[in-house]
């Protein structure tokens, strides 16, 4: 399990409809926001995608300046397999 704290830097006039679209991603939490559009965000691993593969979505959303990763915490859950594991037949 990862969980990643980020601060994104998003264009002032692309903060509302960015926000939305980083909200609507599963494992994505908005925790806080400023006006002049900077969001603290934290980005977890979930059962289709790492954390880092999340993150660089982010990156790709419209407004999106800059993301700097400035927490990071890695937890080995051996009962969950991988995002990238294709899961076990039943």
């Amino acid at each position: 399990m990862n969980i990643c704290g980020c601060l994104v830097h998003v264009r002032r006039d692309a903060l509302p409809a960015a926000r939305a679209q980083m909200e609507a991603l599963k494992g994505v939490e908005v925790h806080a926001a400023t006006e002049d559009g900077r969001l603290v965000v934290v980005v977890e691993d979930t059962d289709a995608a790492f954390a880092s593969d999340i993150i660089m979505s982010l990156h790709q959303i419209r407004g999106v300046i800059s993301l700097t990763i400035n927490y990071h915490h890695f937890e080995e859950l051996p009962h969950r397999p991988s995002p990238a594991a294709p899961h076990p037949e039943t």
